[in-house]
């Protein structure tokens, strides 16, 4: 079986956009009380919406099943407040629960958070709970920074975090560290906001002893990693000076690297650098980078047959990477697949 670690319903309806512009649009009347409301969406619109695409290039691909969750760049924690949060992201989430039940062998559940500037993250432990007993969800997205690239939150290693951190543990359910989109003009969103924070998450790990306080932990910096791994000299350099634990010790249980890097050299040096234990594989597709890429003639987000291409990579590792180590950080899609 081959698992995609990193799926986002990007091709949803339209109406859930709708409705998310209205509730903007609602942010300026200050006399209007927030509601929740509702989004009107038939089973025949989310087929619609999945079969000519993630479950078409699934089928093309030779690909099993996605872990799938909300529209990363959607989640704009920092638009409203807690309730806006909250709203929205329980209609995205109730959405990808749909999603899984129409599609059960090709889609498990990973869930939003009703994250917002300034907020405690213990304040999304409902959502998580809720999400995971309730839905069957086997994980979530925590964005390191709600506020949408102005970095006024905690490290992600600071104890304000750390209830958030005690009900992961309980569940047994991983994080993957994702920003969202960006309110800075100075990042652009997938292209500098997404790789900034995964470099960051990571440098964030280097310093603390978080992985001290939660052995059990388990968190995916997607995206390849963002620069940790072109620059691994330099992290074991900087963990060096610090008199920090060797880096190969510090994320062997706890820290995971996908695949979602878009050329074979790039993929390349992920697999030669991070250890295989610790690579899942991952596409984001449909997602940032939906093209063809020229020099090669295939997609960039097919991440498969970069992999394929490894010829160093052994059969077993290869299976680690497509599947076991999935199975290891996701525990509870042994339940599902």
């Amino acid at each position: 079986m081959i698992i995609d670690c990193h799926g986002h319903y990007t091709t949803a309806p339209k109406e859930l956009q709708t409705y998310r512009d209205e509730q903007i649009a609602g942010l300026k009347d200050k006399s209007r009380t927030p509601t929740k409301g509702k989004i009107s969406i038939t089973d025949d619109q989310i087929r619609e919406s999945l079969e000519g695409a993630q479950l078409k290039l699934q089928r093309e691909r030779g690909t099993d099943v996605t872990i799938f969750s909300p529209r990363a760049s959607a989640m704009a924690h920092h638009i409203g407040d807690e309730t806006t949060s909250r709203n929205w992201t329980e209609h995205c989430n109730d959405l990808i629960y749909r999603v899984c039940n129409l599609y059960p062998k090709n889609f498990v559940a990973v869930c939003q958070l009703p994250q917002s500037p300034g907020v405690p993250p213990a304040n999304s432990i409902a959502e998580l709970e809720r999400c995971v007993n309730e839905l069957g969800f086997i994980g979530c997205n925590l964005n390191p920074d709600p506020s949408g690239g102005n970095w006024t939150a905690p490290p992600l290693t600071d104890k304000y975090w750390y209830p958030f951190y005690e009900k992961m543990v309980e569940l047994d359910v991983p994080a993957m560290v994702h920003v969202s989109s960006s309110c800075n003009p100075n990042f652009h969103a997938t292209g500098a906001h997404y790789i900034n924070a995964d470099t960051t998450a990571f440098m964030q790990f280097i310093q603390a002893d978080l992985f001290k306080d939660f052995p059990t932990i388990r968190f995916i910096i997607p995206h390849g990693g963002g620069a940790v791994p072109y620059h691994w000299g330099r992290y074991r350099g900087l963990a060096q000076d610090m008199k920090r634990p060797l880096l190969v010790d510090m994320i062997r249980n706890n820290v995971f690297f996908d695949t979602c890097v878009y050329h074979q050299a790039g993929l390349d040096l992920l697999t030669k650098i991070i250890p295989i234990d610790n690579i899942m594989f991952g596409s984001e597709m449909v997602g940032a980078v939906r093209g063809i890429d020229p020099e090669s003639n295939q997609y960039y987000d097919d991440t498969k047959k970069y992999i394929d291409r490894q010829n160093w990579i052994s059969d077993a590792d290869k299976k680690k990477i497509f599947e076991g180590n999935a199975r290891k950080v996701y525990p509870r899609i042994n339940k599902k697949h």
